[in-house]
């Protein structure tokens, strides 16, 4: 890391010396090389089989000894296990430092395009990377073309916003992909270029559609490629769309069974469709396999990986009304005090599983009186996360009739939202827009204008029906309509609710309150048979859940009858 500890002037310069000698001889020196700061050492892999990616060929013009290890660092790259990717990339630049597509592969690991955006040292490391890579002559136009698309996303990336360059990297893949038709890797980059610069608000799915249909073009003839099976999943996780990923979701982790994320990405589809029990069946695999990695790569903590799988498991054992399982895997997060990296995938599952499991259980006191955990944690660094942590404190205070707590927590709300919007993250911005109105709108309940309150829940529900969830969890940690159809039951307005909670239950699928509370409104408002519809649901994903559970013990109690 030393080179980032220079000035700035003082490493341009140096830097753009060593190019100027580099394209001169157009083999890279070890020097210049070495300011790129590559990834080193021993590829780790930690999943139910050794060292099994998937298969593909990378056509390329590096040498033929370098092409196996190329492609296993491309199959890597496509199951998103950026570190060992670049470790790969890394070693066929030290062997083989004319390759400039390692070079590529060294920028394109350090994209992760559907995560959270590079840091500024990533954003770096690409950039320097793609500079060499241009002053390599032994290459093909179209192996220009790839660099040189990769190029477009780290192309004044100290000025563009990340949105705008996956943008330039979208208009880029695609005249590759219209370029060379037959090239099937640079068909499967663009369809993941597509994925990285859909709008979330964009709810008519054209670029995933569009991805899908690149995607789905190529699955039949190249059943065991890693970016094909994986983008598949990615491409289609959505409501709607989601079944039309299942039979992807349901293969990826026997094709790529050494990669944690390939063991975790198949419960993205579960979970949209409600399939919790193979949810709960990938998690448990992925978060083996991420303790292992850490232990193995000698990280000082847990890796983000495991709190990603972490998040999703306890969200499916909720759905299942398994609460013991899910407090299980609770308190074992608070047994965790280090993490690595330190990330918004982290921040997220620190935030959410203590909050799911007291809101989805009307947990009210405690919920209340919920903290910031771990307490040493820089949560400054995520404002969205830590209005998780806000949002059930509010709720919590509110349901307890502690008014000034909750109008309390409403003010710290705001403060995040305007933090977020001072960052330009208009995003997650939108979500803590959303927490603040489900909050107004309680405290307004709470205080007897029910019109008002019902009003607001409404326009929380349409505001956040109007973007799509981030990829990194399962679900909100409580859905504004499945609120609003609670606040409508206490309203004794049970067709408004049930109508609420179908509507939930359109958007995902086999939710416990919403199935639940879906056969009480039903039940009130005098139509037993779909009543028992829903209660019959709620009995069959909850076969094994505790019986004593209340919601459990009413709903067999209606069937019974």
């Amino acid at each position: 890391m030393k080179y980032f500890s220079r000035s700035p002037l003082s490493a341009v310069i140096s830097f753009s010396l060593l190019l100027s000698c580099a394209t001169k001889n157009s083999t890279p020196s070890k020097e210049l090389i070495s300011q790129i700061n590559l990834k080193r050492g021993e590829l780790i892999s930690c999943g139910v089989s050794n060292t099994k990616f998937g298969t593909l060929e990378f056509e390329m013009s590096c040498s033929t000894e370098e092409k196996k290890d190329f492609n296993l660092a491309v199959e890597l790259l496509h199951s998103f296990e950026y570190d060992e990717a670049e470790k790969v990339f890394a070693e066929i630049i030290d062997k083989a430092p004319e390759c400039a597509m390692a070079y590529w592969g060294v920028a394109m690991s350090n994209f992760h395009p559907l995560w959270t955006p590079p840091t500024t040292p990533e954003l770096q490391k690409g950039a320097k990377a793609i500079e060499v890579a241009t002053t390599i002559i032994n290459k093909s136009t179209r192996e220009t073309a790839y660099i040189n698309a990769i190029g477009a996303f780290y192309h004044d990336w100290q000025k563009l916003d990340h949105h705008t360059r996956c943008l330039n990297f979208e208009n880029a893949m695609e005249k590759l992909h219209k370029t060379y038709p037959a090239d099937k890797e640079a068909a499967i980059f663009y369809a993941l270029a597509l994925d990285a610069a859909a709008e979330p608000t964009d709810l008519t799915y054209e670029k995933q559609k569009k991805a899908g249909s690149i995607l789905s073009t190529l699955y039949p003839g190249a059943p065991d490629h890693p970016g094909i099976i994986h983008y598949i999943i990615h491409t289609y996780d959505y409501p709607g769309l989601a079944v039309l990923a299942l039979p992807a979701a349901r293969k990826y982790a026997s094709v790529a069974p050494s990669s944690s994320h390939a063991l975790h990405m198949p419960s993205h589809i579960f979970t949209r469709l409600g399939l919790w029990d193979e949810c709960i069946k990938s998690n448990l695999m992925s978060v083996s396999a991420a303790k292992c990695y850490a232990e193995s790569a000698g990280f000082k903590g847990h890796w983000d990986e495991e709190y990603h799988g972490l998040d999703y498991l306890v969200y499916a054992y909720l759905q299942k009304g398994e609460n013991e399982l899910a407090s299980d895997q609770l308190k074992y997060l608070q047994t965790i005090t280090e993490a690595y990296p330190i990330n918004f995938k982290v921040a997220y599952a620190f935030a959410a599983i203590p909050s799911r499991i007291v809101l989805e259980n009307k947990k009210w006191p405690e919920a209340a009186s919920l903290s910031l955990y771990p307490t040493d944690f820089p949560w400054k660094k995520f404002p969205w996360q830590e209005a998780i942590v806000h949002f059930t404190r509010l709720l919590g205070a509110v349901h307890s009739d502690q008014l000034d707590s909750s109008r309390s927590e409403l003010t710290k709300l705001t403060q995040l939202r305007n933090v977020l919007l001072k960052e330009k993250d208009f995003y997650k911005a939108h979500q803590v827009e959303v927490q603040i109105k489900t909050g107004e709108a309680w405290i307004e309940f709470m205080k007897g204008d029910k019109n008002r309150a019902s009003h607001l829940m409404e326009l929380a529900s349409d505001m956040e029906d109007s973007t799509e969830k981030h990829p990194v969890t399962p679900g909100e940690v409580i859905p504004a309509r499945e609120l609003w159809g609670d606040m409508l039951m206490q309203m004794r307005e049970y067709e408004n609710a049930l109508q609420a909670y179908e509507a939930v239950l359109q958007k995902s699928p086999n939710r416990f309150n919403s199935l639940y509370n879906a056969g009480r409104a039903a039940e009130k408002s005098g139509n037993r048979e779909k009543a028992a519809f829903y209660y019959k649901q709620l009995e069959a994903i909850a076969s094994s859940a505790n019986p004593n559970r209340a919601e459990l013990v009413a709903a067999r109690s209606f069937v019974a009858k």
